[in-house]
């Protein structure tokens, strides 16, 4: 726009002088360009011969009459009106651009004038000089000069920024306009500061519009000023998505929590600007009342549940059932469930609420006793498994399953016989009231290996049996499907424990049968006294005498 051959480089030493010296030296040394109409006499490449009524053609380069489209605008024998800027050796240095700069800069004064003290522009930075500043031109085509000095920026990378500047000085005779980064930032940092001390004087509730959301709070616009509010501050649950409650655009009640100065940072407050319902609830609200809540939020511990009046409550996991066997909480809830709770632990300080759904539903172990009884059969699948034996899950309880409880055969534990789902049928042996303990016998539903045992075998019978193992206090033998025979001490009789080793096969009376337990106690002590009674029954079987024959011989031979 004019500032075309203004000697640029010799008006702004600026880091040597101070801006208005610079800009009296630029006018001193700067020409009054002349436009004069002239004639298109050839064209040649790159280059445009106009005759401007001088001794010899002036040139300007052919893109300066090219349209956006990379068109000509003018041919040879057009006439049009140039800018004469000095000689280029002997012919006259032409210019058609400048005098399009020119209309505009003349557009420009004739419609701002002498207002433009508080004009702001935004255009792009098109040249650097070398120690001059910045050629920005607008959207408008409007070419600006920014020096420097008031420029913020770095010549290196400056070249195709959008900026945006305030308008510093019009010089209408050298038809050129000053503009200054430094100081539409001064201006905007004092504007700022007195905007925020205004709003920090104002200690009630400020109406803001939402302009930006983040996942760790919005921005909200407060009378031109942009404060942060943070996601702990929108809500009195405590921190929040705020994409969740509010949208670009909508109207905010908030309140002034801080600023600081040396960051200008300004945070505010939602919540705050809303009446506190965790005071509200203070004489509202007590332990062990009943509430309706619903299910807002999943945590892996548990539950949060909206009251409805921005106050949340943890519904912890193990609050949730009476089945222990519950690990998350989206096995039983969704999310806007509504449920009834019982309000467990209520500080309106710490503003802290835990509520239990389970304590209002029955107890499952009362109702299990309600219907069943020592003795019944029940179903139930295998919730854990452990050393001493297994918990079963039976309606809405455990169980407990024994390793003694779950075969026969003592030496086989719950591990070896079941996995964690497996389904079993089992019996009920006891119910513990006070301890709320149901225990469950596998084996009871069976018949013990002795049942088939006595069925074959009776007592005083003599059986031979191999030895199994040796203790302090007698000896185990291997009967029938596995039994295990114990032979105690004092029942040995002659033989020696010492002499006797495993699998010894030693004969042994059957003294007891215990098919409750699956025990066989065998006597090997008793072994002789039978073998006798039984060889002398069979003598006096085959004698037809019996001793009081004997004896009445006796007496009567005498």
């Amino acid at each position: 726009m004019g500032i075309g051959r203004l000697d640029i480089e010799q008006e702004a030493n600026f880091q040597e002088m101070s801006f208005e010296q610079m800009l009296n030296k630029s006018f001193e040394n700067s020409e009054n360009n002349a436009i004069v109409g002239g004639v298109i006499v050839e064209i040649n490449g790159d280059n445009v011969l106009v005759d401007v009524g001088q001794k010899i053609e002036g040139i300007l380069n052919i893109n300066e009459i090219k349209n956006e489209k990379g068109e000509l605008l003018f041919n040879v024998g057009d006439t049009l009106s140039v800018m004469i800027m000095g000689n280029r050796g002997e012919r006259p240095s032409i210019s058609y651009r400048n005098v399009l700069q020119r209309q505009k800069f003349n557009s420009f004064v004739e419609k701002y004038g002498e207002n433009f003290e508080d004009l702001v522009i935004e255009g792009k930075i098109t040249e650097a000089k070398k120690r001059g500043g910045f050629t920005v031109v607008d959207k408008d085509g409007i070419e600006y000069f920014l020096p420097a000095a008031q420029s913020y920026m770095k010549p290196y990378g400056a070249v195709g920024k959008k900026i945006k500047a305030k308008v510093l000085k019009i010089n209408k005779n050298q038809h050129f306009i000053v503009i200054s980064r430094k100081k539409l930032v001064d201006d905007s940092k004092k504007d700022k500061e007195d905007k925020v001390s205004s709003i920090l004087d104002t200690n009630s509730t400020l109406n803001g519009t939402v302009k930006k959301i983040t996942s760790y709070g919005m921005f909200v616009d407060v009378n031109g000023i942009d404060g942060l509010v943070n996601y702990n501050e929108i809500s009195y649950k405590g921190p929040v998505n705020p994409a969740n409650y509010y949208k670009e655009g909508d109207e905010v009640s908030v309140k002034v929590l801080s600023y600081d100065k040396d960051k200008q940072h300004l945070s505010l407050s939602i919540k705050a600007a809303l009446p506190d319902p965790w005071k509200e609830i203070k004489d509202e609200l007590d332990v062990g009342d009943a509430i309706t809540v619903t299910v807002s939020n999943f945590e892996s511990y548990g539950a949060f549940v909206d009251l409805g009046n921005d106050i949340e409550g943890l519904l912890h996991i193990s609050e949730i059932s009476w089945n222990k066997n519950v690990k998350n909480p989206k096995e039983l809830l969704n999310i806007g469930d509504e449920i009834n709770v019982e309000v467990i632990e209520l500080d309106v300080d710490k503003r802290k609420l835990r509520v239990s759904l389970k304590n209002l539903q029955e107890k499952p172990f009362s109702k299990f006793v309600k219907e069943h009884k020592v003795g019944d059969v029940v179903e139930g699948k295998v919730a854990t498994i452990t050393d001493f034996g297994a918990f079963v899950t039976v309606g809405d309880i455990d169980a407990l399953l024994h390793n003694e409880e779950a075969s026969w055969d003592s030496n086989v534990k719950c591990k070896a016989l079941f996995k964690k789902g497996d389904a079993i049928k089992a019996k009920i042996i006891k119910i513990d009231t006070e301890k709320e303990n149901v225990s469950i016998s596998v084996k009871d539903t069976i018949d013990s290996p002795t049942v088939a045992f006595a069925k074959k075998h009776s007592i005083n019978d003599i059986i031979k049996a191999p030895i199994k193992d040796i203790k302090d206090f007698g000896i185990f033998v291997v009967l029938e499907n596995g039994i295990d025979g114990l032979i105690r001490t004092e029942d040995l009789g002659t033989l020696n424990a010492n002499e006797l080793k495993a699998g010894d096969e030693i004969e042994a009376v059957i003294v007891n049968i215990d098919t409750k337990k699956n025990r066989v106690r065998l006597s090997a002590r008793k072994v002789e006294t039978l073998k006798q009674r039984e060889t002398l029954k069979s003598i006096n079987d085959e004698s037809g005498m019996t001793l009081g024959d004997i004896l009445r011989d006796q007496i009567a031979q005498n």
